[in-house]
């Protein structure tokens, strides 16, 4: 799978792979010598588990972009991806689509996510009508509509410059509203953001 992966990043003259890992402790001595922007990592290393090297690499690089390629599609494997700062989370017999694309799709402020995986997560954590009643009020008056609006294409998988078209305003506008954005929910990414709005009804 590593080779597969790795041919298809080398194909791409747009991206440069700098290091490739079969394990966390190998993982971990190749992030201490090497910059780089993205991880892909595997959650099944052998030594440990991507949980561990992902955690790692965050202390390490704080401002890399992680993708997570599982052969998991589990639910609490993708969120606890998030709550570490992953930004993506391809199932591998689900995902038919470019790593090098995925790669570029995180570097440019998107996030990645096997379309399947998504659906599935945002109906897991839709509240329920009965929580709703008492609190989707308050819950909708925590992010502006043009945040809300932000928000609902960042899920959607669209980069700041295309949300910015989308919403006839500049990507540096964007990105102030997704900095609102992670300041009001209390998040460091924008899959955190996604999973955060979806518990609190507001998408």
């Amino acid at each position: 799978m590593r080779f597969v992966i790795a041919q298809d990043l080398l194909a791409d003259p747009r991206v440069s792979l700098v290091a490739q890992a079969a394990s966390v402790r190998e993982g971990r001595r190749l992030a201490a010598l090497h910059d780089f922007d993205v991880l892909l990592v595997d959650l099944n290393l052998g030594d440990g588990t991507g949980f561990d090297l992902m955690a790692h690499v965050k202390t390490l690089r704080p401002f890399a972009e992680l993708v997570v390629i599982s052969a998991s599609d589990d639910e609490q494997h993708a969120l606890h991806a998030f709550e570490l700062g992953a930004t993506g989370y391809l199932v591998k017999n689900s995902w038919f689509g470019n790593f090098a694309q995925s790669v570029l799709q995180v570097v440019n402020g998107g996030a990645s996510i096997t379309p399947n995986l998504a659906r599935r997560l945002l109906r897991k954590l839709e509240p329920q009508p009965s929580t709703l009643a008492g609190g989707m009020a308050r819950q909708q008056d925590t992010l502006s509509e043009r945040e809300r609006a932000v928000l609902k294409l960042v899920a959607s998988g669209y980069t700041s410059p295309e949300i910015g078209v989308r919403l006839t305003i500049s990507h540096q506008t964007v990105n102030a509203h997704v900095k609102n954005i992670y300041r009001k929910l209390q998040v460091r990414s924008r899959a955190q953001a996604v999973s955060q709005a979806a518990v609190r009804g507001l998408l």
